[in-house]
């Protein structure tokens, strides 16, 4: 199993209600529903744990894949690939990570 990773910040002049209402709406249902992936969780950063100063990241995205091929299929999907296209629409320079349990 892997998980993917994204962290981003919104771009310029977008605001958190419109990215959010269309992650709700449309980019959670989209994602969980793929075969190839277990479950899809966007997540809000409300903070630092330890330390002070400026969140480096507003968003995380967390993809659990239990079959990485199968995931690259469904990233092929038209639905997907427009899902990918409003994403880039919201996110400024998103990071996709690689990850894998220890």
């Amino acid at each position: 199993m892997q998980t993917v990773v994204v962290l981003f910040n919104l771009k310029a002049g977008v605001s958190r209600e419109e990215y959010e209402a269309w992650a709700r709406a449309s980019d959670l249902p989209v994602v969980n529903a793929l075969p190839s992936v277990d479950r899809f969780e966007v997540l809000k950063a409300s903070g630092l744990l330890i330390g002070e100063g400026k969140l480096p990241y507003e968003y995380i995205e967390l993809i659990r894949v239990p079959d990485m091929e199968a995931f690259g299929k469904d990233l092929s999907d038209p639905t997907v690939q427009s899902g990918a296209a409003q994403f880039q629409q919201y996110a400024d320079n998103p990071v996709f990570i690689l990850t894998s349990a220890l």
